[in-house]
């Protein structure tokens, strides 16, 4: 990974999936994102599975996903600061990989 958290050629890799913050996601049509004080509780009713976002900012994030062309637009909508950029995207990363978020 760059360590330019808004260079677009980051590309995170996971089991037989790949993460591209160059690209557009938005929250999975099978998940419901439930606001709760610290963040999110995140409910797949596909695959029953039960998981948190565990701040209000990465909430954020990934509900204005769908309305930027690419993570990095969301991720600087959000307010997110510089320095924790790459947190966000390894976050995402592993929002991609479970299917919590998917390509648009």
């Amino acid at each position: 990974m760059s360590t330019s958290p808004l260079d677009t050629s980051d590309v995170v890799t996971g089991p037989g999936s790949a993460f591209d913050p160059g690209s557009a996601y938005r929250c999975s049509p099978t998940v419901s994102l439930r606001p709760e004080p610290f963040g999110a509780l995140v409910y797949d009713f596909v695959t029953r599975k039960l998981s948190f976002l565990k701040t209000p900012e990465l909430v954020e994030v990934v509900k204005g996903l769908e309305h930027h062309p690419d993570v990095h637009g969301a991720i600087a909508a959000a307010g997110v600061p510089e320095a924790q950029r790459p947190a966000y995207l390894k976050a995402l990363a592993g929002l991609h990989e479970s299917g919590t978020i998917v390509a648009r």
